[in-house]
C-alpha cells in the first residue's frame, strides 16, 4: 500500500510538471506570435500564413485541457509551430537566415549549398515529419487502439497524406490568388517541383523519425 501511494505521488507530481511545462510553452508562443505580428513586413501574407498558426494553437490549447500529448509529442508541435511563425513573418521565401548564419559564425549556408534560393521553406517541410511524426503516432496509439509499431507506421502514412492534402491546398490557391499573390504564400521561387520536392522532405523526416522511435521501441522492450 506505501509503494502504491508512492507510485501514485510520482506520478501526479510528473503530471503537475508536464502541465507546468506546456502552459509556459503555450505562453511564449502566443508572445512570440504577437511580437512577430508587430509592424508586418507583409501583412496580407502574413494574415494568411498564420491560420496554420491558430490552428497550432488551438490545438495545444486543446492538450492543456484534456492533456493527451505526452512531452515529446507536445514539444515537437511546438517546435514545428515557432519554425511556422517565423516563416510567417518574413512569408517563408525572404527568412534570412544566411544573413543570421553570417553574423552569428560567418558561414553563409547558401555558398555551402551553392544556391541562390532561399530553402526555408524545405526545412519546415521537412520538420512536419521529423517533429509531428511522434504526436500522429500517440493520437493513432490512444485513439486508435493501435500497437506501438502499427501507431508509428499509422504516424507515418498520416504524414505523407497530410503532405499531400497541404500541396494540394497551394495548388488550389494559385486558382483562386493572383500569381504574384499565390507565388509569395507558397514559396515556389520558380521551381516546377516544388512540391514533389516539399513532399518529398516530409517523407524523409518522417521515416527518419519512425526509425528513431522503432530503435527506442525496441530498446524499451
Amino acid at each position: 500500500h506505501y509503494r502504491y501511494n508512492r507510485i501514485n505521488r510520482k506520478l501526479s507530481n510528473n503530471t503537475n510538471m508536464i502541465a507546468k511545462y506546456k502552459l509556459l510553452i503555450v505562453a511564449s508562443i502566443v508572445v512570440f506570435t504577437i511580437i512577430t505580428c508587430i509592424n508586418p513586413l507583409y501583412p496580407e501574407e502574413q494574415f494568411l500564413q498564420h491560420i496554420g498558426t491558430a490552428l497550432f494553437v488551438l490545438l495545444m490549447l486543446f492538450d492543456l485541457k484534456k492533456n493527451f500529448l505526452g512531452a515529446v509529442s507536445f514539444t515537437g508541435l511546438a517546435l514545428f509551430t515557432i519554425l511556422h511563425i517565423i516563416g510567417a513573418r518574413y512569408i517563408y521565401s525572404y527568412v534570412p537566415y544566411d544573413e543570421f548564419t553570417k553574423q552569428l559564425c560567418g558561414v553563409s549556408i547558401n555558398e555551402l549549398l551553392s544556391t541562390t534560393r532561399n530553402h526555408y521553406d524545405r526545412l519546415v517541410h521537412f520538420s512536419f515529419g521529423l517533429l509531428l511524426l511522434p504526436m500522429f503516432s500517440q493520437i493513432a496509439e490512444k485513439q486508435m487502439k493501435c500497437s506501438k509499431g502499427a501507431a508509428i507506421v499509422t504516424a507515418w502514412l498520416l504524414i505523407q497524406t497530410g503532405s499531400m492534402i497541404y500541396e494540394l491546398f497551394e495548388w488550389l490557391l494559385t486558382i483562386v490568388m493572383t500569381s504574384e499573390a499565390a507565388n509569395n504564400y507558397n514559396g515556389q521561387q520558380g521551381d516546377m517541383w516544388d512540391a514533389q520536392k516539399d513532399m518529398a522532405l516530409a517523407l524523409l523526416g518522417s521515416t527518419f523519425t519512425a526509425i528513431l522511435m522503432s530503435i527506442t521501441k525496441k530498446h524499451q522492450r
